[in-house]
């Protein structure tokens, strides 16, 4: 973790007017705020940098806060006793994460983790503070739980493909989503990576691959995997 910026320092950095428009785009309840109200809310928000592989919560903090991604993608997965880790969904600049604030969501039981991909930039809100605004504005009551069940609906999307779609199915439509996410027709992820992605091993993700491979479907190299039939790929993932 690097350098953190909180309250009226996050509007020397940012600008007071680009902060403002990415709240008001983000946030559907900021102009049901008073001005007293969006005050403060700024007045809690930290900017803070975050290195590839940091875990940017626990056990030991599951009120981390509500995070807001400017730049760089998170990874929500689940832990197993053993070990094993189960990815849920991935964020992306401009997407809230609200389940790292259970404090929030008082209602709800669902313990996560959550990961840096990438190197990202994540304006934290305070998780306390936004518990309280919750409390007091039902506008920021519904969007909390709006944003929660948009969530869940992703981890009961993940769960359904693990268990009713087989691994060949998993991994086509996981190259066509990051083909769509990333815009680009190289996807440049170690197997490994994509074993945790979709709920596999390793060793399953490399034969199905190379078998991907041989129908002419990808081309396989050091630096990633190139989608070179598109239209294989989709058939492969009905």
């Amino acid at each position: 973790m690097q350098t953190a910026h909180f309250g009226p320092e996050v509007c020397d950095l940012i600008g007071n007017g680009p902060l403002i428009s990415l709240l008001e785009k983000s946030f559907s309840f900021w102009d049901k705020l008073s001005d007293l109200e969006k005050e403060a809310l700024i007045n809690n928000i930290s900017d803070i940098k975050y290195e590839k592989g940091t875990c940017l919560n626990g056990s030991d903090d599951s009120c981390a806060g509500v995070f807001l991604i400017r730049a760089g993608t998170l990874r929500v997965y689940m832990l197993s006793e053993d070990g094993k880790d189960l990815t849920l969904f991935r964020l992306e600049p401009g997407e809230v994460c609200i389940l790292s604030a259970s404090c929030v969501l008082k209602l709800i039981r669902f313990e996560v983790l959550i990961e840096a991909e990438t190197d990202c930039r994540i304006l934290v809100i305070n998780g306390p503070f936004f518990s309280g605004l919750a409390d007091r504005n039902v506008w920021v009551e519904n969007f909390s739980y709006k944003v929660a069940a948009l969530r869940f609906s992703d981890v009961m999307e993940a769960m359904q493909r693990i268990f009713f779609l087989s691994v060949d199915k998993r991994l086509a439509n996981f190259l066509l989503e990051e083909m769509e996410t990333k815009e680009t027709d190289v996807i440049s992820l170690t197997h490994e990576q994509i074993a945790r992605y979709i709920g596999s091993a390793r060793e399953v993700v490399s034969r199905t691959l190379k078998s991907f491979y041989v129908l002419g479907a990808v081309e396989l190299s050091r630096g990633g995997i190139k989608i070179v039939d598109k239209k294989l790929i989709q058939s492969m993932s009905r």
